[in-house]
């Protein structure tokens, strides 16, 4: 079980690769939307992007291969070709534990760089979403990770000074939105490993 300090006020999990093990089904969408512009889409790269927004992340691969990408057309895309494989989701069951051991007795939020309709169907899938009243996505924010305002907002929204809060992350953007603000974080990595193929 991971411990969570007693000081704390307030937790905040991420979703994808945190809560929801989409990791592997977000790679394979990535890969299937961006192989017609010859980006080579390894996995190292898809972590370097991980918490970004979907539109974020193809403005940067744009700046990165010096490719002109439709943003709007390759997002599409990349979404339609997720949503194929959204029903294989699975809770990563080691954080939904403390969701569920914490719920009722401390405020909870989700911050996600998923979409709201991305993250509301990932919470469905793995019947998460009874548990969360507070779900702050790409959709209700203006900077995405590593920016902190998905997390700023889901301390004002639970009432907890940001410093009192501890956030859940596996993605170093997500990570050093957190740290940025003062809020504590747990490596998810450090209890949970995703093995991506292609």
């Amino acid at each position: 079980m991971i411990e969570i300090p007693k000081n704390v006020k307030g937790l905040i999990f991420d979703l994808d690769g945190t809560l929801a093990n989409t990791m592997q089904n977000h790679f394979k969408s990535w890969r299937k939307a961006l192989s017609p512009y010859g980006i080579d889409f390894t996995s190292e790269l898809f972590l370097s992007l991980t918490g970004m927004s979907r539109w974020a992340t193809i403005e940067k691969l744009n700046e990165m291969f010096e490719t002109k990408m439709d943003v709007a057309e390759v997002g599409k895309n990349k979404g339609e070709y997720f949503h194929e494989v959204a029903h294989l989701t699975e809770e990563i069951k080691i954080v939904g534990d403390v969701v569920r051991k914490y719920h009722g007795i401390l405020p909870m939020s989700i911050g996600t760089g998923s979409t709201r309709s991305g993250a509301k169907q990932s919470l469905e899938i793995t019947n998460l979403q009874k548990y969360f009243e507070i779900v702050i996505t790409s959709d209700d924010i203006i900077n995405p990770k590593p920016h902190p305002e998905t997390f700023l907002k889901c301390a004002e929204l639970m009432n907890v000074n940001p410093k009192d809060c501890v956030v859940f992350e596996d993605g170093i953007l997500g990570m050093q939105a957190a740290e940025a603000i003062g809020m504590s974080v747990i490596d998810v990595n450090d209890y949970y490993k995703v093995e991506f193929t292609v």
